[in-house]
């Protein structure tokens, strides 16, 4: 790696001249939250509390404790608190309030009051929030099944026999979006292959989906939108939280939480999981499974430390996870079984420590500290495929304001080390990526109205030199209830070719690397707007949001030649005549309805153009729509509650359109991309819905998936000889390779 001693001087000065910005001195006003529990008051953690019609907010400490800037010119506020009637207090000259919030369950009926799922109203990011309520809509049972009911967020099956699952979002495949657990960079390198099914969803608290470019304290990967996932708390309310779900494939799991006040200060917690699947099944008769055999182990021991002026969190993850998967039974005597394996080891230690300022409550200093060692072995067949990881990540980051909470901004230094050796059949793949750098945001807010986000990046890569990542968000009230939103930003990212597509190694295709590594670099653009109104007496809300990713290089896994597999960039051949592009255009509709008291709607519609050029390492040069990506997608879901949530129904329907597949017709060679013929595979709906029958502190569920029972008939090219050359499980899966499961389970919570 080069010295960048220039750089590095110009950093130190820039960071010692942010940290010794003057702030001025500014009213505060301190005070607690909490609810009445027979005779006594219990403290309220993660309240959120905020100056009416403003962005300036807070929330409670683990003892009910908050404390928040006030303006002169305004004096309501408001207290809001999921399953709390949502309060607000009038200030006048106080400096200090106690405030008891009542929870809906002591009224003759609750009344949900709010969407399970929101929009952060406050944020200039185009943020949607999916709660646990939300999540309890469906099985959930790890991130990848966490987006049943969300229409930004589409999950599908990368090949028939792995079970690896994968994101698409803004018609783009999951690697592009930044996937943090709790702030930490977490499903990336050789975590995306499997990483979704590694979270699981009784550890989730909330999800954080913020489309295109997201803010630069988070870091440079998030190419077309950015995901946050927050766990259960060491000083969670629920002291205990079981669950256990069985579903008719015979997949069985449960999950265990438990959080530990020892003091007011210390806390401990613990986060547990097992789930394995050992049922065989073969549901189109094609000798394979379709579902692998799996057994995963996963735990978190974590511990947290509170104060008024100093909080820290710390503990380990680690997780053990074999599956195996393949043909039940040779097609053909003699013949050797085709069989999938893959070991998974992987441990994380982490830690989070912040400086609080509770006089100042605007100014904060944190560090977030990650390490992880992954290793993952895996047989196609006969050919091997070692992968392991190690990785190194720090984020220290500074907030203030200057002058006034007009003016605020965020500062701060990262570093990501990431080591990677992989090796498929005799092919060795090497690397170590070390990049520091330093990013500062600007905000500026005018009177409740306007919201401008300015931030950039400067990370020094040891492999790809210098690079400059702007940012940019613009949030406009245009009305007390039509707010828009702009934001455009660049994004940058080493791909790993392997791991991003694992289920193309089902196959007897060939892989060739046309071209060394390089960054892939986008740039994302974005609009939004949000109007809430009433509809026949009753609330809703309606999203439009467009985006358009602009790739300047991007890594391309050409399937397009039989038997072969390609990598190669857009720009790794520089041939005269041959233009190289490769976007996204994503437009979303959204309606959200109360229609009548305890019922919530949803409607949305999705249109994607997704296109890249193809044949750039052959000579050809070809814009095609992008491999299985639906151009048209329509989501809805409705959820009714009775009153005191002792019954809910669920429902939702997703209808997928048409998408390209590759053109697999036996024979038939590919000489040119202007003669190749185009196929499509066809539109269909899933069908989902669960029933939840509440108690004091159970709640039973009973649902089911796919209850359509449609599924691809022939999801594996070849499958009758998964030795010879035409074998391909990726290439030609469109759809629900399993038909209707039925599903049940417990839910139990002890709360203090």
């Amino acid at each position: 790696m080069r010295p960048h001693s220039p750089y590095t001087t110009g950093l130190a000065i820039l960071w010692l001249a942010l940290l010794s910005v003057a702030n001025a001195p500014a009213q505060t006003l301190t005070g607690t939250v909490s609810e009445r529990v027979n005779t006594k008051t219990v403290p309220l953690v993660g309240v959120t509390i905020y100056w009416a019609g403003t962005s300036v907010s807070t929330t409670s400490t683990d003892t009910g404790f908050f404390t928040i800037p006030k303006p002169d010119s305004l004096n309501r506020l408001v207290f809001s608190y999921v399953g709390f009637k949502t309060d607000t207090v009038t200030v006048s000259e106080q400096t200090s309030l106690t405030v008891i919030l009542t929870s809906q369950n002591t009224l003759q009926e609750v009344t949900v009051q709010g969407a399970s799922s929101q929009t952060d109203r406050f944020s200039p990011i185009q943020n949607e929030i999916l709660t646990t309520r939300t999540l309890a809509k469906a099985a959930c049972c790890n991130l990848s099944e966490s987006f049943e009911t969300n229409a930004s967020v589409n999950v599908s099956y990368s090949d028939a026999v792995t079970g690896a699952k994968q994101i698409q979002m803004l018609g783009l495949s999951g690697n592009y979006v930044q996937t943090n657990v709790e702030n930490i960079p977490t499903i990336r390198g050789l975590a995306s292959t499997f990483g979704l099914n590694y979270v699981p969803g009784t550890w989730i608290s909330s999800i954080d989906i913020g489309k295109g470019a997201g803010s630069v304290v988070n870091g440079y990967e998030g190419m077309s939108g950015a995901m946050n996932v927050e766990l259960q708390k060491p000083d969670a309310r629920e002291r205990i939280f079981a669950n256990a779900y069985v579903n008719s494939f015979g997949r069985v799991e449960g999950n265990l939480n438990l959080s530990k006040p020892l003091s007011e200060k210390w806390s401990i917690g613990f986060l547990g999981h097992a789930s394995t699947l050992q049922n065989r099944i073969d549901q189109n008769g094609d000798h394979f499974l379709d579902l692998p055999l799996y057994t995963q182990y996963n735990g978190i021991v974590r511990a947290k430390y509170g104060t008024e002026r100093f909080m820290t969190q710390f503990g380990i993850k680690s997780l053990y996870e074999d599956r195996t998967g393949g043909q039940v039974a040779p097609t053909r005597s003699g013949s050797p079984t085709y069989q999938f394996t893959n070991t998974t080891k992987r441990v994380e230690v982490f830690s989070k420590t912040a400086r609080l300022y509770p006089e100042k409550p605007y100014r904060g200093l944190g560090l977030i500290l990650n390490a992880v060692n992954h290793e993952q072995n895996s047989f196609f067949g006969f050919i091997p495929y070692n992968g392991q990881q190690k990785t190194l990540y720090g984020n220290l980051i500074y907030q203030s304001i200057i002058d006034n909470t007009n003016h605020s901004f965020k500062a701060g230094l990262s570093y990501l080390l990431d080591d990677y050796r992989e090796k498929y059949r005799d092919t060795l793949l090497t690397r170590t990526e070390s990049v520091p750098g330093v990013f500062g945001e600007y905000t500026y807010k005018y009177l409740e109205k306007l919201t401008l986000v300015a931030g950039a990046r400067l990370d020094f890569h040891n492999r790809f030199g210098t690079q400059f990542t702007p940012r940019f968000h613009a949030k406009y009230d245009l009305t007390d209830h039509l707010i828009l939103r702009a934001s455009a930003g660049r994004g940058f990212r080493t791909p790993n070719a392997l791991a991003e597509n694992y289920g193309y190694l089902v196959s007897s295709r060939t892989v060739y690397f046309d071209a060394n590594l390089q960054p892939e670099i986008s740039w994302n653009y974005g609009t939004s707007l949000t109007q809430e109104f009433n509809l026949f007496g009753k609330k809703a809300s309606f999203v439009l949001d467009y985006y358009r990713t602009n790739f300047q290089n991007q890594l391309i896994a050409d399937l397009e030649h039989p038997r072969e597999l390609h990598f190669y960039y857009l720009s790794s051949r520089s041939t005269p005549g041959l233009k190289a592009r490769s976007f996204s255009n994503s437009f979303q509709a959204e309606l959200n309805y109360q229609p009548i008291r305890r019922m919530e709607v949803k409607l949305a519609y999705r249109l994607f153009d997704v296109r890249q050029t193809m044949g750039m390492a052959f000579g050809e040069s070809l814009l095609l729509p992008r491999m299985m990506v639906s151009r048209d997608r329509v989501l809805f879901n409705a959820g009714y509650a009775l009153p005191f949530d002792k019954w809910k129904f669920d429902f939702t329907v997703q209808w997928n359109g048409p998408k390209r597949i590759p053109y697999l017709r036996e024979g038939y060679e590919h000489t040119s991309y202007q003669n190749m013929p185009r196929e499509n595979a066809p539109g269909f709906y899933n069908i989902n819905a669960q029933i939840t029958k509440s108690f004091r502190t159970w709640d039973v569920y009973l649902g089911g998936e796919n209850l359509g029972n449609f599924r691809q008939a022939n999801p594996i090219v070849g499958a009758s000889d998964p030795y010879g050359r035409d074998f391909d499980a990726a290439a030609r899966v469109w759809g629900p390779i399993t038909g209707r499961m039925i599903y049940g389970g417990f839910r139990y919570k002890f709360k203090i």
